[in-house]
C-alpha cells in the first residue's frame, strides 16, 4: 500500500539529538576523548577570558567545530556554520541543542582567531598525546617535512624596495627571497621542495611520527628554506629528549644526510637512521650505524610519516592554508595534527579491547 505524502510538520520533537546519533557512529568515541581533552584545558581557557563583558562563543564549541571542519573537509567557516545549523550530527558533536541558534560565520572566525593561538594549539595537541601515549613508541621515530602553499598569489611577490611599481614581469626578472616578498603574506617564502617543480609561496610543516602506530608525536610549521627541515627536526628531537637519558632513533630521507644534522642528532643522544645520499659525494652515514638491523627497520617505517601528510592535505585542507602569517599557519598545522591523532584513536582503542 502506498503511503501518503504529508506536508504538515510536527510542533514538537520527541526524539533527542543523542537518540538520533547511532550508538556505533565513529564520532561517538572521538567526542568522548575530545571531552576529556577539553576538560583538562578548562583552566587554560579561564585564563584567556575576562570575568566581565559580553560572553563569547564557548571555547569547547569552537574547538569541536574546528575538528569537524578537518574531519569532513569543510572548506570555510561560512560553510561550517551553515552545516552546524542544519546538520544534526554536527550539532550533537559541537554540543548545541536542537533549538540553539547557530553563530554568524564572521563572529565564529573572530572567536577562532582569538582562541586558537599557537599556545592553545600546542596545549590541545599535548592533551591529545596524553590520551594516546599507551599506543605510542617512546624510542623509535620518523621525521619529515611537507610543503604548505601559502594564501598568497604569485603576483603579490614584489620587490622589497617597491621599484617594480604596481606589477612585475615574471618572464624577464629574477625573483628571490632576498630581494622580494609577498605584499599579502610577508612571512611566506618562494620555495620548491624538489627539482623540476615550480616555486611557490609556501611554508613548511614538520612532523615527528612514532613508528608503532604512525601517530604524530611532535609538529611545527616554519618558513620555507633549504635548512628548515633539519633545524625543525633537531628542535623536535631536543624537546623529545628533554629530561631523558635513553637513546632514541629517528628515520629520515636523503635530505637529512648532512653532517651538521647527523652530528647534532648524535649529540642529543639520538641515532639518525638517514637514507644515504651518496650521489656525487660521500654519505654521512657510516658503518657504525648502517651495520645494525635497526637501520633497515627504521628506513622501512619511513612511509608512516607520509600517511599523516596525505590526510592533512587531502582531507583537512592544509594543502593550501587559508590563514596568513607564520604564527597562524603554525597553530593551524599543529591543530590539524591533533585532529589526525584523534581520528586514529578510536580504532586503536577498539583493537586493544578486541
Amino acid at each position: 500500500m502506498r503511503g501518503d505524502e504529508r506536508f504538515q510538520g510536527g510542533m514538537f520533537s520527541y526524539v533527542t539529538l543523542e537518540q538520533r546519533v547511532p550508538k556505533d557512529h565513529p564520532l561517538r568515541e572521538i567526542r568522548r576523548i575530545t571531552d576529556v581533552v577539553l576538560k583538562s584545558l578548562s583552566q587554560e581557557f579561564d585564563s584567556l577570558y575576562s570575568a566581565s563583558g559580553r560572553p563569547s562563543i564557548a571555547p569547547e564549541y569552537v574547538l569541536r567545530a574546528l575538528l569537524l571542519q578537518a574531519f569532513y573537509s569543510v572548506r570555510s567557516e561560512r560553510q561550517l556554520v551553515e552545516q552546524i545549523d542544519y546538520n544534526l550530527l554536527f550539532r550533537w558533536f559541537v554540543g548545541l541543542g536542537m533549538d540553539d541558534a547557530a553563530w554568524n560565520h564572521a563572529v565564529f572566525s573572530k572567536n577562532r582567531d582569538r582562541l586558537l593561538t599557537s599556545e592553545i594549539a600546542r596545549q590541545f595537541f599535548a592533551a591529545v598525546l596524553e590520551q594516546a601515549k599507551s599506543f605510542m613508541s617512546n624510542d623509535h621515530f620518523t621525521v619529515d617535512g611537507t610543503l604548505i602553499q601559502a594564501w598568497a598569489s604569485q603576483k603579490s611577490f614584489r620587490k622589497k624596495d617597491g621599484s617594480d611599481g604596481d606589477g612585475a614581469n615574471f618572464h624577464y626578472s629574477k625573483r628571490s627571497n632576498e630581494t622580494h616578498e609577498s605584499t599579502t603574506d610577508p612571512d611566506a617564502r618562494l620555495y620548491k621542495k624538489s627539482y623540476g617543480r615550480e616555486s611557490k609561496l609556501a611554508y613548511l610543516g614538520h612532523a615527528l611520527v612514532e613508528n608503532r602506530n604512525g601517530l604524530i608525536a611532535a609538529a611545527m610549521a616554519t618558513q620555507a628554506d633549504g635548512y628548515a627541515e633539519r633545524e625543525a627536526a633537531l628542535l623536535m628531537l631536543a624537546d623529545k629528549q628533554k629530561g631523558r637519558s635513553r637513546r632514541i632513533t629517528v628515520g629520515a630521507d636523503k635530505a637529512y644526510d648532512a653532517k651538521d644534522f647527523v652530528t647534532a642528532a648524535r649529540a642529543l643522544n639520538v641515532t639518525p637512521h638517514v637514507t644515504k645520499n651518496d650521489k656525487g659525494r660521500r654519505s654521512n652515514m657510516d658503518g657504525r650505524t648502517t651495520r645494525h638491523a635497526g637501520y633497515g627497520i627504521s628506513l622501512s617505517c619511513r612511509w608512516l610519516v607520509e600517511k599523516p601528510f596525505d590526510w592533512l592535505k587531502q582531507t583537512a585542507g592544509l594543502a593550501q592554508v587559508k590563514v596568513r602569517g607564520l604564527a597562524k599557519v603554525d597553530c593551524t598545522f599543529v591543530f590539524g595534527c591533533a585532529a589526525h591523532n584523534l581520528l586514529r584513536l578510536p580504532r586503536l582503542i577498539a583493537e586493544q579491547h578486541a
